[in-house]
């Protein structure tokens, strides 16, 4: 309790909340316990979160400090409740005032589906925001997305060009509405409206959403605006329309993802645990990954070709809504809800080419011609692009809508650092004080649009968070285009420049996010990271203390017969471990069907364009192609992801014996694995076995390096460590031997957390 300026037993205190506390009902919250508590004063926004004057006795300004915490609205996040000594001002009751600006240290919220009060009253025929394709309130609805600056105010955000009607004016007045102060609150009277075109740009006749489901229904691909960009979207049980979809996206095998009506729908096509379930239906709405049923894919070919697991989500916008509730006829009343639906819909980001997100109607005409059939629009605009997320067993393996941008709590404060990221699943990190933000997924930075969107998502996070950083981080590969910027960043404003090497910020990315300050033993394994040697490096056990890396060993090397082409063709690494194994002469004959074969030997024997790698993604590679799953990968990661749906199909099984052997260099070598597989009869037995006996081989390496350097702490990160098979083994192994095994679970294990291990390691290096 704050000491507070008494006066005929009253006192007055000026409270300061900061965390996740605008745009989520924190106002009104606060005015409701006041008026309950008998308090005068005021409550409003600052830069730093929200600010509170009262005046009262005693005991219910006490209260009023505990419940600030206990009772805040679900959306919001307190981090602290600060109060101090106030004059009193005299007021008579409780208000909510205007916003005061200032140097920004607070955080927006993130994007959620709408609530069941949102729901009910959507499917309600009484209701004035009866189908309103934009209802929202405080406890629901687009934060990120839509938000310019801060203060979280109407003005800052896109539905400044929809002045409320005197009906939701009425209602945003009303602290005991739920739409108090809700700054996206709108309804068809003022708020934005639908727009359904043709591909010319044309508007097409009839109610937006019964035109659309007609579309989707007739085999059409409609380019459907959500909250953070436009999805394209069909028919998921027309292999036709999957098919031109995939034709026209160019994308030929890459898994889709389906929306469905709700988590009784998707059951009867996947398994569905507890916590997936706990997912699906969350207020994030990610895509979670779950096992198939026998069925799937006769139910819907050409979805997810070759996997396991099917990408499922629940609708995340009240236009998703709408469509189900139109296919269901329209019933009255949310009952509907509950009850399975027929309609199961593609939605797969409207990004082509693999550049960002289509966010605006007339860029989607312009962007999409020849790929969407129609365009369902609005005049909402969406300020942030956002993808889906996408979570599988609760681990995340892109994080983006409805978790940016959360804060990252660290272990201690430090130096506001800007933090670039990789070139591949890019994302940025700002840290401030004792927090990290991180950006939603970016993507490759391959194409100059995607490079655009990376430099304005810098400037975007920085604004939003307030922070003017005092150093910045980048890979240590000088060529990437997130290197390059970091460099002239930094060069810029005369801040230093910390190149961190790939591996050593993946485990740190861990080690961040976990709190864990002393010393640890990382295991890096990935698809490639340039080395400190200037090496492809890609399966590492690190020894890290701070900002210090020490490469205690790595995968005995394997060649990359070819470079970088050998990523995209698995056929050339299996080649490689032939030849390693000096059964070279196999070559041409078991990859017949590649014009390079034939010359692959002679390629390998003179070590022509075949650098060394020690990189696990391609010792996947290796195994997929050998048991003839994939020669030539369609997109990344593509050959050990059927890989791993093999096995999965076939079950458990046990290592082979003597699959691995462990050098007195700290090398681990893996090539006894794939001698194996190179004679193989049953392909799923032999995946299984695999799965099985890299977890078993790299328990051991960990295990023996822990020893070695009395370790009790490991953590695990990269790429390979999307593979939920190898990563639940390895897991179960490691903890079986009493070790603490740290994993990524607020951001992903693959390039999208570089970011964050970056800014911690720089801060580590700035610090010691």
């Amino acid at each position: 309790m704050a000491r507070a300026r008494r006066g005929e037993g009253m006192i007055a205190s000026r409270i300061h909340v900061t965390g996740v506390v605008q745009g989520v009902g924190f106002r009104p919250f606060v005015w409701r316990l006041a008026r309950e508590l008998d308090l005068n004063g005021w409550v409003r926004n600052d830069a730093e979160g929200v600010e509170i004057a009262a005046e009262g006795a005693a005991a219910p300004i006490a209260a009023l400090l505990e419940r600030l915490r206990s009772e805040a609205p679900p959306l919001a996040r307190v981090d602290a409740v600060c109060a101090r000594e106030a004059a009193a001002e005299g007021r008579r009751g409780f208000s909510i005032v205007g916003s005061r600006a200032g140097r920004v240290n607070t955080a927006i919220g993130h994007d959620t589906a709408p609530c069941p009060e949102c729901l009910a009253e959507l499917f309600d025929p009484r209701d004035r925001r009866h189908r309103h394709a934009f209802i929202t309130c405080t406890h629901c609805g687009p934060r990120f997305t839509v938000t310019r600056s801060l203060p979280y105010d109407r003005a800052q955000t896109s539905l400044a060009p929809h002045p409320l009607c005197p009906a939701c004016a009425d209602e945003y007045a009303d602290p005991a509405d739920r739409r108090f102060h809700a700054e996206t609150s709108c309804c068809p009277n003022c708020g934005p409206r639908l727009a359904l075109r043709n591909a010319e740009g044309e508007p097409l006749p009839g109610q937006p959403i019964a035109a659309t489901l007609a579309l989707l229904r007739a085999g059409s691909i409609v380019a459907i605006k959500g909250l953070g960009g436009f999805h394209l979207v069909c028919v998921a049980d027309d292999p036709a329309a999957v098919a031109r979809l995939r034709a026209r996206k160019a994308r030929e095998e890459k898994p889709f993802a389906l929306l469905f009506a709700n988590a009784a729908s998707v059951a009867a096509h996947a398994e569905i645990g507890a916590e997936d379930a706990a997912h699906l239906a969350s207020p994030e709405r990610p895509i979670v990954l779950l096992k198939k049923r026998a069925g799937c894919d006769r139910k819907f070919p050409g979805v997810a070709p070759g996997l396991a697991w099917l990408g499922a989500m629940l609708p995340a916008t009240p236009i998703q809504y709408l469509l189900f509730h139109e296919a269901a006829g329209r019933p009255a009343g949310s009952d509907w809800l509950a009850q399975r639906q027929d309609l199961a819909l593609v939605a797969t980001s409207a990004n082509p080419g693999g550049e960002p997100l289509a966010i605006d109607d007339d860029e989607a005409l312009a962007r999409l011609s020849g790929i969407a059939d129609a365009i369902l629009g609005h005049d909402r605009a969406v300020v942030t692009p956002c993808d889906d997320s996408v979570i599988r067993h609760g681990r995340f393996i892109r994080r983006a809508r409805g978790f940016t941008p959360r804060a990252i709590r660290l272990a201690h404060a430090g130096p506001g650092v800007l933090a670039l990221g990789g070139h591949f699943k890019n994302t940025i990190c700002v840290t401030r004080h004792d927090e990290a933000f991180v950006s939603q997924h970016l993507g490759d930075l391959d194409s100059a649009a995607s490079r655009l969107l990376h430099e304005e998502s810098v400037a975007r996070l920085l604004a939003l968070t307030g922070i003017a950083p005092e150093l910045v981080a980048c890979d240590l590969h000088p060529d990437f285009h997130s290197s390059r910027f970091a460099a002239a960043f930094a060069e810029e404003r005369g801040l230093p420049l910390v190149a961190v090497q790939h591996h050593h910020a993946h485990v740190a990315a861990v080690l961040a996010e976990h709190g864990h300050d002393g010393p640890a033993l990382g295991l890096a394994a990935d698809g490639v990271g340039l080395g400190s040697d200037g090496g492809a490096w890609g399966g590492e056990l690190l020894r890290i203390d701070g900002g210090h890396c020490l490469r205690l060993g790595s995968l005995a090397p394997l060649p990359l017969p070819g470079g970088d082409r050998a990523a995209r063709e698995p056929w050339r690494l299996a080649a490689a471990a032939l030849w390693r194994l000096g059964r070279g002469d196999e070559i041409a004959a078991r990859f017949a069907a590649q014009p390079a074969a034939a010359g692959l030997a002679s390629l390998l024997e003179r070590g022509s364009n075949c650098p060394p790698t020690s990189s696990l993604g391609r010792i996947f590679d290796a195994a997929a192609a050998l048991l003839g799953v994939r020669a030539l990968s369609a997109f990344e990661g593509q050959a050990a992801m059927l890989l791993e749906g093999l096995a999965e199909r076939h079950g458990a099984a046990a290592p082979p014996a003597g699959g691995w052997s462990l050098g007195p260099d700290g090398s681990l070598d893996l090539l006894p694995l794939l001698a194996a597989l190179a004679d193989a009869e049953d392909r799923g037995q032999a995946a299984a076995q695999f799965h099985a006996a890299v977890a078993a081989a790299l328990a051991d390496w960990v295990i023996g390096a822990a020893r070695g350097q009395d370790l009790a702490t490991v953590a695990l990160s990269g790429g390979c460590f999307v593979n939920d098979l190898l990563t639940r083994a390895l897991l179960s192994r490691l903890e079986s031997a009493g070790l603490r095994v740290l994993t990524a679970r607020q951001l992903p294990p693959n390039d999208g957390g570089l970011s964050l291990g970056q800014a911690w390691v720089a801060r580590q290096t700035l610090e010691a």
